[in-house]
């Protein structure tokens, strides 16, 4: 059994995210349109991306016009800057907004929100997603701010009390648990996905995931991700 199998455990199919990646965004619909063509639950896990340690850090002027304060080399905002251009590219093709964010956040307590409306069931989960993502990404939602994620998980059917004692104690626990194990297994960024022994990332590799889900019949297919679409 390989690390990625262990790291798996009994689910057959693990994907992490995190809310403030725009690729872990827009991997979402066709990840569970994908999953859904093939009966397979998902197993959604929080991993919150470092972007600091290798893109650099960032803040934009309360305008979100200027840069108040970076530590970017000119080669990491070229990078940083074209990652937001693709993603947008891709966002338009199914009306979703992607707008740059004005600061790298910590996103470790949207993870652990992930993980409370996921103890209360795959419908509560699905729809924090739905609630979390979009307006996250149109700038309209402070991650920060345990009230604003409380009104979001309220706003998918959570029940809320005792959430921040979770975030504080139990939750956080759990995040850093799950970051750490997935960290040293080898997961560097969302979406990544555990299939069988292997881990793959990118949403490109969706029907090479499918063909690994469904048994590997047939030859195995070359990177694209048509026919998962939302």
């Amino acid at each position: 059994m390989t690390v990625f199998a262990r790291l798996r455990g009994e689910h057959a199919f693990a994907v992490y995210i995190d809310l403030k990646s725009p690729y872990a965004y827009l991997a979402i619909d066709p990840t569970r349109a994908m999953a859904a063509s093939l009966g397979v639950a998902i197993d959604w896990r929080p991993f919150t991306l470092d972007i600091p340690s290798y893109l650099g850090s960032a803040k934009l002027d309360k305008n979100a016009r200027g840069v108040e304060s970076s530590s970017r080399t000119p080669q990491q905002w070229s990078g940083v800057k074209y990652a937001y251009a693709d993603a947008r590219r891709y966002a338009n093709l199914t009306g979703k907004t992607v707008r740059g964010t004005i600061k790298i956040w910590d996103s470790s307590q949207a993870g652990i929100a992930m993980l409370w409306a996921k103890g209360q069931g795959r419908e509560v989960f699905d729809r924090f997603l739905d609630e979390a993502y979009p307006v996250f990404w149109r700038r309209e939602l402070d991650i920060d701010d345990l009230a604003v994620l409380e009104g979001a998980l309220e706003r998918s059917g959570a029940e809320t009390i005792g959430f921040r004692d979770f975030v504080r104690g139990e939750g956080r626990a759990e995040h850093d648990e799950l970051n750490e194990a997935a960290f040293v297994a080898g997961v560097f960024g969302v979406p990544t996905y555990l299939v069988d022994d292997e881990m793959w990332f990118g949403r490109e590799h969706l029907p090479r995931v499918a063909w690994l889900l469904d048994g590997r019949e047939g030859h195995a297919p070359d990177v694209a991700n048509r026919g998962f679409e939302a």
